[in-house]
């Protein structure tokens, strides 16, 4: 496989930063070719402009729109064509960043808004005119792996913890952005604990991490219900026979087999 690895940590001798080494090791001796973005050593910007879609300023900028035509005619700025570049090269983007107040760090944030651009990653549609997205899009073929790091304890994260659970925490990134655009997203490894990780933490973290890249081909992704599966009513909500009286970000999952 082809891996686009997209890294947003500030530090390289971070926790996070052994493991994007490591992690790449592995990949490599499984036999996968690996591309880094280091977003904060490449000196990523993270803000939108008309700069990005050729636009004058003087005049009103609407993004979508902007975005989209400047894709249509080959007119994106260069970094922007350069990550559009990585993108389609790739099979499997492993995204990987701390999580930071519930998210992101801005520099990795301001790489989707800019990046996933109209027309590239979303407002596609099929040959009857349908918007793809929720399972289809212009980066459908992919999978994609989130990596992050917490300080908080594992319990903390859990189903019942405080912060809730890391899956729901995520779920703005997961669904609403790389399962949006088609990608078949892969439950999330997230290593709790991180700023009192001890040696030993470090190296159950390296096994947990390895044993999910060496799944990377095969492994089940979340079962995310489709847009157009037949699960949503032509307003865009859960038909009600499906998860009756609930409203958690877990309504969107198809149920296991099992139950």
């Amino acid at each position: 496989m082809n891996v686009l690895w997209i890294f947003a940590h500030p530090e390289g001798r971070s926790l996070n930063g052994a493991l994007r080494d490591h992690g790449a090791a592995t990949l490599r001796r499984d036999g996968h070719r690996v591309r880094h973005r280091d977003l904060y050593a490449m000196g990523w910007n993270p803000l939108v402009g008309p700069a990005d879609f050729g636009h004058d300023p003087a005049e009103r900028l609407i993004v979508g729109a902007a975005s989209e035509r400047a894709h249509a005619a080959g007119a994106l700025a260069p970094d922007i064509r350069a990550e559009h570049d990585n993108i389609t090269w790739a099979d499997a983007l492993i995204v990987q960043f701390p999580l930071w107040w519930y998210g992101m760090p801005a520099i990795l944030k301001g790489w989707f808004d800019r990046v996933f651009v109209q027309g590239f990653a979303f407002g596609v549609t099929d040959d009857a005119g349908r918007t793809l997205r929720y399972g289809d899009g212009g980066l459908a073929g992919r999978r994609a792996l989130v990596v992050t790091t917490a300080g908080a304890r594992s319990s903390g994260l859990g189903p019942r913890g405080v912060h809730g659970a890391a899956e729901d925490v995520l779920f703005p990134l997961l669904h609403g952005t790389l399962f949006y655009t088609g990608m078949d997203v892969l439950p999330p490894l997230v290593i709790t604990g991180a700023d009192r990780a001890t040696a030993a933490d470090r190296t159950a973290a390296a096994a947990a991490l390895d044993a999910r890249l060496h799944a990377l081909p095969t492994a089940d992704p979340i079962p995310y219900r489709s847009e157009h599966g037949g699960d949503y009513a032509d307003d865009l909500t859960l038909r009600p026979h499906l998860a009756p009286g609930r409203t958690d970000p877990a309504i969107h999952r198809r149920p296991s087999p099992a139950g």
